[in-house]
């Protein structure tokens, strides 16, 4: 279990840092950011605790096998060249994904193609069977990256995204990934330090995530099965010790709040929310934005998900974010508001200077997720008591 192995945690654009500062926390080792990723060293142990514990990583792959190949058939040749029984069996089924970018093999999906060739085939000659490929449940999951002519191939650990936590039973109109609501919430600096808003919560995600964050409760506590469950190597009783470690969680003096002028959204917040465990900890009611009064504090922490204006005329967007920022700026003071949206008309019509900017992409929209500081007075007033 102490041997140490090179790992590569996938994640949106924009949250390597995120996931980086993650990998830390739970031991990670020699940690470097990539484009839309972060490999990093650990064990076995190290690779568990990336699937349960991670709240930022889609899914966690093991490098097993690096080669080289100009063509089709010396991909063949060498993707023969390794032990494939070594990692599974006839029993298995398996599913491959690939990612190319190389002018050498123009196409993914033949890429792909040629590895489940090259593994049937294999096992064909050594036991008389080939095992069968199931796209849909494969036991065993492999992905091939291929960048120019060096061919990586990796074992998929997460089996489904990590993103489907498996706590959602209810959506509303265009939900927010799991993976980029944590991500939001890191980004903002929360850690359960204060009271948390989102007026405009929808099926309620933001929220849950924050409560996973403040409680220090596992993303993955929720999930039925991991793809290493399957591997060969498997060990069920370090996985239950991860499970049954509860060093991180902790109490959580402050609230989680959640408003929706939707009642349809409240109502699949709520349903979310009780299976998440969490209908303790978060405060849910129908409201809209501009009725709704939160509680005066000190310090407070906003993040929420606005509507992008897709459906909507342009001038109706811009007043709707023009009416929203006045609702902070008379409601809010003492709280940092962090808005993410793909509207960037509506986004200069909010009245208010960022504090602080992220690029991000909910989806295929390019987003900004930017901070408004609620002060008391005016920004200039501030900074002039302050010289």
């Amino acid at each position: 279990m102490s041997d140490k192995f090179q790992m590569i945690a996938k994640t949106l654009q924009g949250l390597e840092g995120v996931l980086a500062e993650e990998l830390k926390e739970i031991g990670a080792e020699n940690i470097e950011t990539g484009c839309r990723s972060v490999s990093y060293y650990g064990t076995k142990e190290t690779l568990y605790k990336s699937n349960f514990w991670l709240r930022t990583a889609l899914r966690v792959l093991k490098p097993i096998y690096v080669f080289n190949a100009r063509t089709i058939d010396e991909f063949y040749g060498n993707a023969r060249k390794f032990d494939w029984s070594s990692v599974m069996d006839l029993s298995h089924k398996f599913a491959v994904e690939s990612v190319v970018n190389s002018e050498h093999f123009p196409h993914s999906r033949y890429i792909a193609l040629k590895l489940k060739d090259a593994i049937a085939d294999q096992f064909r000659d050594k036991f008389g069977k080939r095992p069968f490929v199931d796209p849909k449940k494969p036991h065993i999951k492999f992905h091939v990256h291929v960048n120019n002519d060096v061919c990586t191939i990796s074992l998929d650990s997460s089996g489904e995204s990590l993103h489907r936590r498996g706590y959602r039973v209810a959506q509303d109109v265009a939900p927010i990934n799991e993976v980029l609501a944590a991500g939001l919430i890191k980004l903002a600096g929360w850690d359960g330090d204060s009271v948390f808003v989102d007026p405009m919560c929808g099926s309620g995600t933001i929220l849950i995530e924050a409560a996973l964050i403040a409680y220090g409760i596992a993303p993955g506590i929720f999930r039925q099965h991991f793809g290493f469950e399957n591997w060969l190597d498997f060990d069920e009783e370090l996985l239950q010790s991860i499970y049954n470690d509860d060093s991180r969680e902790r109490d959580f003096e402050y609230l989680i709040l959640g408003r929706d002028i939707s009642k349809q959204a409240i109502a699949s917040a709520m349903e979310n929310v009780k299976e998440s465990g969490l209908q303790r900890k978060i405060d849910l009611g129908v409201a809209s934005i501009f009725d709704y009064i939160p509680p005066k504090v000190e310090k407070g922490l906003v993040v929420t998900n606005p509507p992008y204006g897709e459906r909507l005329k342009k001038a109706q967007i811009e007043n709707f974010y023009k009416q929203i920022s006045d609702v902070f700026k008379k409601n809010y003071t003492g709280y940092d508001v962090w808005l993410i949206s793909s509207n960037q008309e509506a986004l200069k019509s909010f009245g208010l200077r960022p504090s602080a900017k992220h690029t991000l992409f909910n989806g295929a929209l390019e987003c900004k997720f930017q901070r408004f500081t609620m002060y008391k007075g005016s920004v200039k007033s501030k900074f002039k008591n302050q010289k």
